[in-house]
C-alpha cells in the first residue's frame, strides 16, 4: 500500500512540475522551490483579473467616455515602464493628465522651485498641474488604473506587486532593483497600502524590497485584502 501511495504522491508531483514549467518563465523564485506558489500566483492573476474585466466592463467604458468627452482626445494612456528583469512594457491607464504633459510640467518645474524640490524627492506633485478633472476623480478611488487588468492578463503585471517605474527611476533603486523586478511589477502592492504618496522616494524603495525579498502568496492574499479599505478611505491619494 505504501508503494502505491508513494507512486500517486510522485506522479502528482510530476504532474505539477509540469503544468508549473507549462504556466511559467523560468524566475528566481524556481530556485527557491517555490515553483508551485508562482504558479499559484499566475493563475491567481488570470482567474481575478479575467473576472473583473467581465464585471466591470460597463464602468470602465463609462470612464472612458468621460475622459474622451473633456477634450475628445483618447481616453487610454500607454506609457512605457520597467517589468520583470528590467523589461519595458507599455503599462496601460486611463489618461488623467493633458495630452501635452511634458510640456505643461517642464515649464511649471522651470518656474516653481518648491515643485522642483519636491519632485526630485518623491518623483511626483501634490499640485500637479498636468491632472484633468475628471483625472482627479479617477486617481483618487484608483480608477485609472483598471485598465492595468489587461497587463496582468498579458502577464507583464500581476495583481499584487512593486511599483512599475519608468527607465529614469532606475538608479533611485541602487543594488535593490535586481531584487525588486525580479518578480512582475503589481496595480497593487505594499506601497498602495502603506500609505501611497504619503511615502518618501526611499520609503517605496524599501518596501518593494521588502515585498520581493518575503514574496509568498499568502502575504499576496494578505495585501489584495488590504487595498479594498486603502482606496476607499483614499489614504495617500493624490
Amino acid at each position: 500500500m505504501s508503494n502505491v501511495a508513494d507512486q500517486i504522491a510522485g506522479q502528482v508531483s510530476e504532474a505539477a512540475e509540469a503544468v508549473a514549467e507549462a504556466v511559467l518563465p523560468e524566475t528566481p523564485f524556481v530556485a527557491r522551490g517555490l515553483r508551485l506558489d508562482w504558479a499559484a500566483k499566475r493563475g491567481l492573476d488570470i482567474g481575478v483579473a479575467a473576472t473583473a474585466l467581465f464585471l466591470l466592463l460597463p464602468l470602465m467604458l463609462l470612464i472612458a467616455v468621460l475622459v474622451w468627452a473633456g477634450d475628445r482626445k483618447a481616453p487610454i494612456f500607454r506609457h512605457m515602464r520597467l517589468g520583470r528583469d528590467g523589461r519595458s512594457f507599455g503599462c496601460l491607464k486611463f489618461r488623467s493628465m493633458v495630452t501635452d504633459g511634458e510640456a505643461v510640467l517642464a515649464a511649471h518645474l522651470a518656474a516653481s522651485p518648491s515643485a522642483r524640490a519636491e519632485w526630485a524627492a518623491t518623483h511626483k506633485l501634490s499640485d500637479d498641474p498636468r491632472i484633468t478633472a475628471i483625472g482627479q476623480v479617477l486617481r483618487k478611488t484608483s480608477l485609472d488604473e483598471l485598465p492595468q487588468l489587461w497587463n496582468v492578463l498579458r502577464g507583464e503585471m500581476s495583481l499584487v506587486g512593486p511599483r512599475p517605474i519608468v527607465q529614469a527611476e532606475v538608479a533611485r533603486y541602487g543594488r535593490a532593483f535586481s531584487t525588486c523586478f525580479a518578480v512582475p511589477p503589481g496595480v497593487t502592492g505594499l506601497w498602495q497600502v502603506s500609505g501611497r504618496s504619503d511615502t518618501s522616494y526611499a520609503e517605496r524603495v524599501a518596501l518593494d524590497l521588502d515585498y520581493a525579498s518575503r514574496w509568498s502568496l499568502r502575504r499576496d492574499i494578505a495585501i489584495m485584502l488590504r487595498t479594498v479599505p486603502a482606496v476607499l478611505a483614499q489614504r495617500g491619494s493624490k
